[in-house]
C-alpha cells in the first residue's frame, strides 16, 4: 500500500524532503506527496513521486470545506502509513481525519495526532533531520530534482535566444519573500563578476524589479547580464541553475534547488544563520555572514524589516567578503 507524505511549507523544505521521499521510496515503492501548487511541479516529476497531490491553503482551498473534503479524498486512498515533516496542526490533522493508521512526525509538532514520534535532531542540516522519519542515518541520501528533457531543451533555447553565455556564466538569486533577507548589493558584486563571467539573475516574476537594476549596473560597466526572472518555470529555472559554474544567492529556495541540481553555492546570511539547518549541503560550499554581531540571528525566518531599524548583518557584508567566498569554492577556477 502507498504511504503519504503531507509537505506544504515553503519551496525550499519541500526540496529538501526529498531525501524523504527517496527513502521511503526504496522501501515500499513511490509515494503521494500533498504540497502547495506552487510546489508541485519540482516533486511532480521526482522518481520517488507516484502522485504530487496540489493543496492550496492560502488560496483558493482556504476554509474548512475545501481541507474536509480533501481528508476526505485521502481516506478513500486507504494510504497504510503518513509522514508529517512539516509541524503543522493543519498536516497533522489531514492525515488524523484521514484515518490513515500509522501517522509518523517529529515530537515538537502535534504528537497526540501520530502514532509514531520521532525526535527531531537540534543540529545537522534539515534534509538529514527530515530522514530520521524513515530511520535513515544523516548524509545517507542527498534532495535531488529531477527535471524533464522539455525542461532541459526550454532551458536550452532560452540560453541560445539569450546569446553571449555559451563560455559559462555565474547565477544570482537576489530575492526573497522576507525583506531582511535580500544582501543589497548585487549590482555591484555582478559589474565586478561580469569582468571574468556573463551574468544569469534568476528569480521569480516578482524579482524582476531586482534583476533590472542588476542588468543595468553590469550594461553600463560593458559586462553581458541577463534575467531569466519571470521568463522560465520552477523546473527550469532548476536546469538553468544546473548549468551556472556557480550560484550566489540568499536563504532563499534557490539556494536549495542549486543544493538539488549539483551547483557550487556561495549563500549569504543575514537574519538568519547557517546553524539552523537550511545552509549549503556540500563541503566546497560556502555559507557568509557578519560575524560579532549581538542581534544576529534575529529569528527564524528573517522578518519583512529590521527589528533595530539598522539592518547592519546585510549592509555592513562587503561585496569583497563575497568574493572571496567565491574564490573559496574554487567554482570559477575550473574550466571543462
Amino acid at each position: 500500500m502507498t504511504s503519504l507524505v503531507i509537505q506544504t511549507a515553503f519551496l525550499g523544505d519541500v526540496v529538501l524532503t526529498t531525501p524523504l521521499l527517496e527513502a521511503l521510496a526504496r522501501r515500499t515503492g513511490p509515494v503521494d506527496v500533498v504540497t502547495t501548487p506552487a510546489a508541485r511541479p519540482l516533486i511532480e516529476t521526482h522518481p520517488g513521486v507516484r502522485r504530487a497531490i496540489p493543496y492550496d491553503k492560502r488560496g483558493r482551498d482556504r476554509g474548512v470545506a475545501p481541507f474536509l473534503a480533501l481528508a476526505r479524498a485521502l481516506r478513500a486512498e486507504r494510504y497504510e502509513a503518513a509522514y508529517l515533516p512539516h509541524r503543522s496542526l493543519r498536516s497533522a490533522a489531514l492525515a488524523w481525519l484521514a484515518r490513515i493508521p500509522r501517522r509518523v512526525g517529529f515530537h515538537d509538532g502535534w504528537p497526540l495526532l501520530y502514532t509514531e514520534v520521532q525526535h527531531r535532531p537540534a543540529g545537522g542540516h534539515e534534509s538529514d533531520r527530515l530522514l530520521t522519519l524513515a530511520g535513515e542515518p544523516p548524509h545517507s541520501i542527498v534532495p535531488r530534482l529531477s527535471p524533464t528533457p522539455a525542461d532541459e531543451a526550454a532551458v536550452d533555447a532560452w540560453l541560445g535566444a539569450a546569446g553571449g553565455l555559451a563560455g559559462g556564466f555565474v547565477a544570482l538569486a537576489p530575492g526573497s519573500i522576507w525583506g531582511t533577507k535580500r544582501w543589497p548589493y548585487y549590482h555591484d558584486l555582478a559589474e565586478r563578476l561580469a569582468r571574468r563571467e556573463g551574468i544569469v539573475v534568476v528569480g521569480g516574476a516578482e524579482d524582476a524589479d531586482l534583476a533590472s537594476e542588476i542588468t543595468a549596473a553590469v550594461g553600463r560597466s560593458g559586462g553581458r547580464a541577463v534575467s531569466a526572472c519571470g521568463h522560465l518555470t520552477l523546473r527550469q529555472c532548476a536546469v538553468l541553475i544546473a548549468r551556472a559554474r556557480l550560484l550566489v544567492t540568499n536563504d532563499s529556495a534557490p539556494l536549495h534547488l542549486a543544493t538539488a541540481m549539483g551547483t557550487p553555492v556561495v549563500a549569504v546570511f543575514g537574519p538568519t544563520i547557517p546553524e539552523f539547518g537550511f545552509g549549503p549541503v556540500r563541503e566546497t560550499d560556502v555559507s557568509v555572514g557578519l560575524v560579532g554581531l549581538a542581534c544576529r540571528p534575529c529569528s527564524d525566518h528573517g522578518p519583512p524589516a529590521c527589528p533595530l531599524g539598522h539592518h547592519r548583518c546585510m549592509r555592513e557584508l562587503s561585496v569583497d567578503r563575497v568574493l572571496a567566498a567565491i574564490e573559496e569554492t574554487g567554482a570559477l577556477r575550473r574550466r571543462d
